[in-house]
């Protein structure tokens, strides 16, 4: 049974303020390769900190940063 999928706004929020991602990662000492990796979406599991980080820099709220999406079938 598919249960839908999360997916990070991060690319878009950078864009929208004008941030790098070279900047970011620097801010908030958190490893490119790893961070890379959450804007690809290419993640299993999140972790909590980087997202308080995250909401707190881009001061956003936790639904302007992740997203769910429910699968296309409905079928639950």
């Amino acid at each position: 049974m598919e249960y839908g999928t999360i997916s990070l706004q991060i690319n878009e929020l950078l864009k929208e303020r004008g941030i790098s991602k070279n900047k970011i990662c620097r801010d908030l000492d958190i490893p490119r390769t790893n961070f890379n990796r959450y804007c690809r979406n290419d993640f299993q599991r999140i972790d909590v900190a980087l997202i308080c980080k995250l909401c707190y820099y881009l001061d956003v709220e936790i639904e302007g940063l992740i997203v769910y999406d429910r699968p296309e079938d409905g079928d639950r």
